[in-house]
């Protein structure tokens, strides 16, 4: 039972994670946009960083994520061998 929970945090940690940096850029106002530069820091800075809103978007959206993956493996039977093989196949038949 602990292996299944801990494996379920495992995958659910890598969609979190990866999660994160595509959520990161979303209302992003950067110093220069703001005409706030602060002298050291490079343009592109943020000028205000919002970390509970990104962090509290990235859970949401990784929770509903993994519910996606957890439905289509448990209950549909899909995993990696039902996607569609792109590549060419070199087998000897």
């Amino acid at each position: 039972m602990l292996q299944i929970f801990l494996q379920g945090f495992a995958v659910y940690f890598i969609v979190w994670w990866i999660t994160l940096f595509a959520v990161l850029p979303i209302g992003l106002r950067t110093q220069a946009e703001d005409n706030d530069i602060v002298l050291g820091t490079v343009h592109s800075a943020p000028s205000r960083f919002r970390p509970v809103f990104v962090f509290s978007m990235t859970t949401i959206i990784s929770a509903v994520i993994y519910g996606l993956w957890y439905i289509a493996s448990n209950y549909f039977g899909w995993g990696f061998d039902a996607l569609p093989q792109i590549g060419p196949s070199f087998s000897n038949v």
